[in-house]
């Protein structure tokens, strides 16, 4: 009993488990995040990583709402920062699309919402939570940018799903490395789309 508790006082905190996760998805690839490797990073065995996880698609999705809550910190202060509405979503689509290839965070994405098709109700729901915030962090931008005259009197929801569709299927493609959809040429087709689609004509 005396030794367990030791190793319970000594084990690392759910943070730095995740931490972990996600340096080793940016140092190895997910194919290399196996729990006995994770185990083997943390000091924890296997089994205590399964006690703590139940399965390793529960490990995948807190380690993706870790790293959400991390962006969604960053998204907070790009967004109530001063200027203009048009340059706070510049920002935003900075943010939402891939640094490159490879990208961690939407390796992570893909895999997670890959092994969605067998998540439960409470996996669905947490999954659910974390496009919300993204949706309603846009929609409540665009409608700021239509109440100042910057952005023409779209229907900020509506526009809003629209936009993160387009730029979840860019993204994607920088994701997984598509030939002739890197990250600049993407940025490109998006500000292109907004500049005709959303930005209000010059007054006068």
């Amino acid at each position: 009993m005396a030794k367990a508790a030791r190793a319970r006082r000594n084990a690392p905190s759910r943070e730095e488990v995740l931490a972990a996760a996600m340096a080793m998805i940016a140092e190895r690839g997910l194919e290399k995040l196996t729990m006995a490797a994770l185990g083997h990073e943390v000091g924890m065995s296997s089994g205590h990583l399964l006690y703590y996880f139940h399965s390793k698609d529960e490990l995948l999705l807190q380690t993706l709402e870790w790293s959400e809550g991390r962006l969604g910190a960053e998204r907070g202060r790009l967004l109530t920062r001063s200027g203009s509405a048009r340059e706070r979503l510049d920002a935003y689509i900075d943010l939402y699309v891939p640094d490159r290839h490879g990208d961690p965070h939407w390796t992570l994405w893909l895999e997670v919402w890959n092994r969605s098709k067998n998540a439960d109700a409470d996996g669905r729901d947490r999954q659910a939570a974390i496009e919300g915030a993204w949706h309603r962090d846009l929609a409540a931008l665009l409608a700021e940018g239509i109440s100042r005259g910057e952005f023409r009197p779209v229907d900020p929801d509506r526009f809003a799903a629209r936009l993160r569709a387009l730029l979840d299927g860019f993204s994607i493609h920088v994701a997984i490395g598509l030939r002739g959809t890197d990250r600049e040429q993407v940025l490109s087709h998006v500000r292109e789309f907004v500049a005709e689609t959303l930005l209000a004509p010059p007054s006068g």
